[in-house]
C-alpha cells in the first residue's frame, strides 16, 4: 500500500507514485473542451454489475477527482435515475473540478424494465429538466442522445439538444452508438462534441468508418467498456465469478460456449502485460489510448483500488510495434459472441 493508504499506481518514468491532479488531458473534438485523459464510468455504481456500495462509490468518485480525473459519465437510464443521484452527491462542492456527462433517450420504467428509445423533441427538453434535478447541479457540460431513435429524425432531436445549449442548460452535445451517417447529418444541425461508442481490444467495429468519419468531422471519441466489461482484465474465469444478478451473465460474449476461446485471447494480454510489468487492465487501456489523441476512454469501477489501478494506464507508453503486437495477439476476428444480446443490438444505429 503506498502512503496515502491506497494501492499504488504503475510506476511512471521516474518511478513516482501519481501524485494529486496529475493526470493528463485530451481534447473532445477539434473545438471541444479539454478533458483527463481517462474519465470514470460511473454505471456500475447502481446498476448492471452486482456488487453495489454507494460509499465505497463516493469514495471512488472523490478519490478520482483528487488525482486529476475531471471527466465523469452517467446517464439516466443508469439505476433509474440513482446513478445520476449518487453522482449529484459525490461531486456536490466540487462541481468546478468536474467535466460531467450524461444521457438520455433509453428510458425506462419505475421496476427498471425497458421502455424503448425516445429522441421526440418534448422528451429531450423534459429527460434534461430531470437530470439537472437529479444531478443537483445548472448545467450539463455534455449531454449525450444514448440511442438513436429510429422514429425520430436527428436532426429533430439534435434541433432540441441545441436549444437546451442556448438555454445555457448544456454545454456540448453528443451522440452514443450513432452510425457514420447519423453523426454527418446531427453535425449539420448543431456541432457535436463527442461520439460515444464501445470500444476496445475485443470490439473494434468502429475502426472501419465510426472513427474515421468522427476524425473527418472533428468530433471527439469516447470508448465506453474499454476494458470488455472486466473481461480484458483476467479476472473473470467463469460464470461463477460472476454474482446471480449480474447482467454479463446473459452477455453473449461471458456465456460458457463463447467463454473458453474468449479466455484464450486474454492470456495473450496477460503474457504480454507480464512481460512489460503491468496489469492486463493497464495494458488494454494502453492501447486504446495509443489509437489516438482524440480518444477518451471511460473505464468504469465503483472500488478506489481498481480506478488507482487504471490510472496507471496513462504511464505505459506502447510503441508503434508494441502497440501493433497487441492488436494482432488479440484479433477481433477471433473473438466468440455478440456484444450485446440480440434485443440491444437491434438498438445499435446501423443508418446508412
Amino acid at each position: 500500500m503506498g502512503p496515502s493508504g491506497h494501492r499504488p499506481l504503475a510506476a511512471d518514468r521516474t518511478g513516482s507514485e501519481r501524485e494529486r491532479g496529475s493526470v493528463r488531458m485530451r481534447r473532445l473534438g477539434k473545438d471541444g473542451p479539454e478533458v483527463s485523459a481517462l474519465g470514470l464510468g460511473c454505471m456500475g455504481m447502481s446498476d448492471f454489475y452486482a456488487g453495489q456500495d454507494d460509499e465505497e462509490s463516493i469514495r471512488t468518485i472523490e478519490r478520482a477527482l483528487e488525482l486529476g480525473v475531471t471527466f465523469l459519465d452517467t446517464a439516466d437510464m443508469y439505476g433509474v435515475g440513482r446513478n445520476e443521484e449518487l453522482v449529484g452527491r459525490a461531486i456536490r462542492g466540487h462541481r468546478h473540478d468536474v467535466f460531467l456527462a450524461t444521457k438520455f433517450g433509453n428510458v425506462r420504467g419505475p421496476k427498471g424494465e425497458h421502455l424503448g428509445v425516445n429522441g421526440r423533441p418534448e422528451y429531450v427538453r423534459e429527460a434534461c429538466d430531470t437530470s439537472l434535478r437529479r444531478l443537483g447541479v445548472d448545467h450539463i457540460d455534455l449531454y449525450y442522445q444514448h440511442r438513436v431513435d429510429p422514429e425520430v429524425p436527428i436532426e429533430d432531436t439534435v434541433g432540441a439538444m441545441s436549444d437546451l445549449v442556448r438555454q445555457g442548460k448544456v454545454r456540448y452535445l453528443g451522440l452514443s452508438e450513432a452510425a457514420p451517417e447519423t453523426i454527418r447529418r446531427a453535425v449539420r444541425v448543431h456541432p457535436i462534441a463527442a461520439l460515444q461508442t464501445e470500444y476496445s481490444l475485443w470490439t473494434r467495429h468502429v475502426e472501419e468508418e465510426i472513427l474515421p468519419t468522427c476524425r473527418e468531422l472533428g468530433v471527439g471519441f469516447v470508448p465506453y467498456s474499454p476494458l470488455g466489461r472486466g473481461f480484458l482484465t483476467g479476472r473473470i474465469r467463469s460464470q461463477q465469478d460472476l454474482l446471480e444478478n449480474d447482467y454479463r451473465r446473459v452477455s453473449p460474449r461471458f456465456l460458457e460456449q463463447n467463454l473458453a476461446q474468449n479466455l484464450a485471447l486474454v492470456a495473450r494480454v496477460e503474457e504480454i502485460a507480464r512481460e512489460r510489468g503491468v496489469t492486463p487492465a493497464q495494458l488494454a487501456l494502453a492501447w486504446v489510448l495509443r489509437q489516438g489523441d482524440d480518444i477518451v476512454p471511460i473505464p468504469g469501477t465503483k472500488r478506489r483500488a481498481y480506478l488507482e489501478e487504471n490510472l496507471g494506464a496513462i504511464d505505459v507508453e506502447l510503441t508503434p510495434q508494441e502497440a501493433g503486437r497487441i492488436g494482432d495477439a488479440f484479433s477481433p476476428a477471433d473473438v466468440s459472441g455478440e456484444r450485446y444480446p440480440e434485443g440491444a443490438m437491434r438498438a445499435i444505429d446501423r443508418t446508412r
